[in-house]
């Protein structure tokens, strides 16, 4: 019964298809079955998410051992470094280094079932986000609405869905916790800064300190948002000549992670001359180095002046490579395939990214998302596109920065963002960004090398039909048996010589990892 079930829906979609292939109209709403791929974590304690971390001489340290398994658990760590604590209760380690080095240190976890230990390598220099930034950030559900309460909703969130326990760590605030001078809206208004230019949060953020509080008191990480130019996108105060006393404040306050976006600069300095897109960066990338707390900076302008090439140079740790992957509801779906597939192969941006400095082509829209009319409705990507948004995320090293609403997640979402086997490939040590391998008409096959020698494959369909799309060893520069193992099933498919192929449903995704057969 299933079976058939599963064919007539298959039937369904292609009737849709076939009526829409005479259609030039609007983006047509597909519909696929939600099918959950990945496997429910069991009982037995098991580590994920990244196995090494940065951070800089002095600087406070919290990293929280993410680890899936029934609770109770206890949590230990062994060779810390000097300077630092694991409360065995929750995992959560915290103090600081102070000298300069790399520390190799084992992660061991406990329950009543049974027991994990992981290596985990710390590194204690000048060198933030050895892996890809994993977290949540408020734009794309709560756009400008965010407040304080909503903001502590998302710490608990991630901590109550299992998120936390899968990797993820930041809960970053976006645009519009600052005043709007040009509000009528009571709530925004007030004093933009106090009587020495230190920059004031908005009434729906009585407490800026009390908030990151809250959210590190759950062994996560706090985010915010600026801009360079005198205010944000959204007409907030921003940064433009207090750069200084804001960075001052985001320490005293407590963040970790600063988004710099460019919005009203462009009337400050020209966007067309590499001087001026540098200059902000730079500034405030200097800034950074000089606090005593780290924070991570992500440079969001849309990629203008190929970032991609001088990113690094100026300061960032990730960078937007095009412009906003939402920024019409209705036409994220387009936008997936154009500022994902298309940017980064046209550009090769996988020769750019690496441990401390990645491509971001901005966050992962699952889930309920802001249709930009008022309402909270489902994520236009069908079924099949978010598994492509998160394979192709993962496969390219990208930031796994969640907007979708996250205290509302069903099982398919939650399925789609806590694959450990697929989150391995972008928290990868290498951190070496994947890239395409072929393309054939709308099939494509792209490659991501992995630090133990495998490497994840991820076969891509952007065509409106089912396709059979294989895998040349020829291109993955590899010969002889291969073990084949399904990453979103997580289970092994057999050993292959020269090839590997599969049917790969519309705008789907197959992601297989490859290892050599050893005798």
């Amino acid at each position: 019964m299933k079976k058939t079930q599963t064919t007539l829906v298959w039937l369904f979609q292609a009737l849709i298809l076939t009526s829409l292939s005479c259609s030039s109209g609007p983006r047509a709403v597909i519909v696929e079955p939600k099918v959950i791929l990945t496997p429910k974590p069991g009982p037995s304690p098991r580590i994920s998410g990244a196995k090494v971390f940065g951070v800089r001489p002095g600087s406070p340290f919290l990293f929280t051992i993410p680890a899936t398994g029934d609770k109770p658990m206890k949590y230990e760590v062994v060779n810390l470094p000097s300077g630092l604590t694991c409360d065995e209760n929750t995992g959560q380690i915290s103090g600081t280094i102070e000298k300069p080095g790399e520390y190799l240190t084992t992660f061991r976890v406990r329950n009543n079932i049974g027991n994990a230990e992981r290596s985990f390598r710390i590194v204690c220099g000048e060198t933030l986000a050895l892996t890809p930034h994993m977290g949540w950030n408020s734009w794309y559900v709560w756009e400008n609405h965010v407040t304080d309460k909503i903001i502590r909703s998302a710490a608990d969130a991630m901590v109550s869905s299992g998120m936390k326990d899968h990797g993820y760590m930041y809960i970053n605030i976006d645009d519009c916790w600052s005043v709007k001078p040009s509000s009528k809206d009571s709530t925004l208004l007030g004093k933009p800064r106090d009587k020495n230019g230190m920059i004031n949060s908005n009434k729906r953020f009585p407490d800026m300190k009390a908030l990151t509080d809250y959210i590190h008191s759950k062994g996560l990480k706090a985010g915010i948002y600026t801009s360079p130019g005198p205010f944000t996108c959204a007409g907030h105060v921003a940064a433009y000549k207090f750069e200084e006393k804001d960075i001052a404040r985001y320490v005293d306050w407590g963040y970790d992670f600063l988004k710099y976006d460019w919005c009203s600069y462009s009337n400050v300095a020209r966007k067309d001359t590499l001087p001026d897109l540098q200059k902000p960066y730079k500034l405030i990338s200097g800034i950074l180095r000089k606090q005593k707390r780290d924070i991570v900076l992500n440079l969001c302008q849309y990629g203008m002046g190929d970032v991609w090439k001088w990113g690094k140079e100026v300061g960032g740790n990730s960078w937007r490579t095009a412009g906003d992957l939402g920024g019409s509801f209705e036409g994220i779906g387009t936008a997936l395939f154009r500022d994902g597939f298309d940017v980064y192969s046209r550009d090769s941006l996988q020769v750019y990214g690496g441990p401390g400095a990645w491509n971001d082509p901005d966050y992962l829209l699952l889930g309920y998302l802001s249709n930009w009319k008022g309402e909270t409705v489902p994520t236009p990507l069908t079924p099949n596109e978010q598994y492509t948004q998160v394979s192709l995320w993962c496969l390219v090293a990208a930031p796994l920065i969640f907007s979708g609403d996250i205290t509302r997640l069903d099982e398919f979402t939650l399925g789609l963002l806590t694959n450990d086997e697929i989150i391995e490939v972008d928290q990868d040590p290498l951190g070496k960004p994947g890239y395409r391998v072929s393309k054939q008409k709308d099939s494509e096959v792209w490659m991501k090398p992995l630090e133990d020698g495998s490497i994840a494959v991820g076969l891509f369909n952007r065509g409106e039909a089912v396709s059979k799309i294989t895998a040349f060893w020829s291109d993955l520069h590899i010969s002889g048996k291969q073990s084949i193992r399904d990453s979103w099933r997580q289970n092994d498919l057999g050993i292959f010589e020269n090839s590997y192929s599969a049917k790969v449903q519309r705008h789907g995704v197959v992601m297989i990892r490859i290892r050599p057969v050893t005798k």
